[in-house]
């Protein structure tokens, strides 16, 4: 057997021997699956690629519009279009290989956590020129991680104002950039 006098694989002689551990990351992932979505399935999944593929075409056809000019002289459109081929090919990959069903959720209550990140993030660019960036970055990134994230407020509050602090910092301060400030 393994070598010890009584056969069992612990070496103990009697039921008080110590039980190892199971792996935490084990347990974790386990507990994780039982908290998820069910699949969504294939349909849900070839829909998923069709849609992001026709989002990575309109950003073809619109970068092309903006003219791509030369590696030596980029025009507007050469990385947008650089963008856009790759969502394409990306969402090919999910309509030919992703598509058998597997780790994609169902819609749920969470899924619209996605469609109001995207409208605060519209919103932001929205203001950004009309008031700066300080403050739409700061309500953005306050109702990302309080309302979105879950956060306390106090985490909340005080990671928004680091987080813009520390954008202000680079691009204002250290890159000189022409972002709408107000400071």
């Amino acid at each position: 057997m393994d070598g010890s006098s009584n056969g069992r694989p612990d070496g103990g002689a009697d039921g008080a021997a110590a039980v190892a551990p199971a792996d935490p990351a084990r347990a974790l992932a386990e507990e994780w699956a039982e908290d998820a979505p069910p699949p969504a399935g294939p349909v849900a999944n070839l829909a998923a690629g069709l849609v992001t593929a026709g989002v990575g075409v309109l950003g073809a056809v619109t970068a092309l519009g903006l003219g791509l000019g030369t590696l030596e002289q980029p025009g507007a459109g050469l990385w947008p279009l650089a963008i856009s081929v790759a969502v394409i090919v990306l969402s090919l990959a999910q309509v030919f290989i992703g598509r058998r069903g597997g780790d994609g959720e169902k819609f749920s209550r969470y899924s619209w956590f996605s469609l109001v990140g995207l409208a605060t993030l519209l919103g932001l660019v929205a203001l950004l020129p009309v008031i700066g960036f300080e403050i739409p970055a700061l309500v953005l990134s306050l109702v990302w991680m309080k309302f979105l994230g879950g956060e306390s407020w106090r985490s909340a509050v005080l990671y928004s104002v680091l987080v813009v602090g520390v954008l202000y910092g680079v691009f204002v301060g250290a890159l000189g950039t022409n972002v709408p400030h107000l400071f």
